[in-house]
This record gives C-alpha cells, structure tokens and sequence, in this order.
C-alpha cells in the first residue's frame, strides 16, 4: 500500500478533520492529524491488516516557537510485514497553564516508552497515560527544558548550576 493509499484511508476512516495536512517530501509523506486523534489512529495504524504499522522507529518533537502552535510531536512508523514507512505529526499548543500535552502510545508500541520520556524532559511536555514518567537525563531539580529554543544555550546560573561554565575572557568582562 503506497502513502497516499494509506492517507486516503486515514481520512475514510477518521474524518478530513482529523488528517489535518499531507505534505511530500523526499519520496515520505508527513500526515498532521489532530492531536486528540494521535492514539486512535496510531492504534488504526498497527491493526489495520493493510497497514500492519508493528514498529515505531521513534517519537520526537520540534519546537516551532515562536511560531503556533509552538510544538510538533513527530511519529516515524514502520511496517516490517509490508517493508513501508509512515510518519505522522501532531502540533501541540502551549497552554497558559502548565504542560503542552499528548496522548502516550505506549501501550500500542512499548517501543515508545524512552523516547516519549526524553521528549517530555528535554521540550517539557507531558505524554498523557505514560506509564513511568520519570527524567531519563537531567537531574530531577531542573525545572528547565534544554531543547526549548528559548532557553539559553549555556543555560543560567539559576536554573542549571552544575553546569561548567567558561571563565569571562577580558576582552567580555570590561
């Protein structure tokens, strides 16, 4: 089943509401779908027969900021019965208040449980129903997200004080 079989079959199945966008390129098309809909159709995705999506190569997120909404959360699935590969994205909001926020497809991929953890601590974001939600790298005191393109690349004296810092050449420091 090519990519455009399966996008046709996203949208019969779920609605043209919930596959928002299709994009192509480089030969692999990108579906955005709602996010309310990422386990449903991840769920669709590995029972359907003609789909047969058994292996999650990865989850991931980009941060759009400043654009909005301001999170991708990128899903890359493979297909060992059929030797083909979908990736389908989510776009996550920032709210006010508290975490940008997905659902988990842990219990559809076990594969997901690391990479959904590491995505969580490093863009601060919550994956909803993740069975062990514990930091994977950074210690549990740091409130901080390092791959948010706004924080500081050598983080701050606050929020990271175990980093090593360089000393301030002359030339900077008057």
């Amino acid at each position: 089943m090519n990519q455009e079989a399966i996008r046709d079959k996203l949208i019969s199945t779920f609605g043209p509401e919930a596959v928002q966008v299709a994009v192509m390129f480089r030969d692999q098309l990108s579906v955005t779908v709602a996010k309310d809909k990422v386990r449903d159709i991840c769920r669709f995705l590995r029972d359907d027969p003609d789909m047969a999506f058994n292996f999650l190569s990865f989850v991931a997120a980009v941060d759009r900021y400043p654009e909005t909404p301001r999170f991708e959360v990128v899903y890359q699935l493979q297909s060992l019965k059929h030797n083909h590969r979908f990736r389908i994205k989510a776009m996550v909001e920032e709210p006010e208040e508290g975490l940008p926020t997905v659902d988990s497809v842990v219990e559809i991929w076990p594969s997901a449980d690391w990479d959904e953890r590491e995505t969580a601590e490093m863009f601060g974001m919550q994956f909803k129903d993740h069975p062990d939600p514990r930091k994977l790298f950074l210690p549990e005191y740091w409130t901080v997200h390092p791959l948010r393109k706004d924080f500081p690349l050598e983080g701050t004296e606050q929020d990271t004080p175990d980093l090593p810092r360089r000393p301030k050449s002359k030339e900077t420091s008057e």
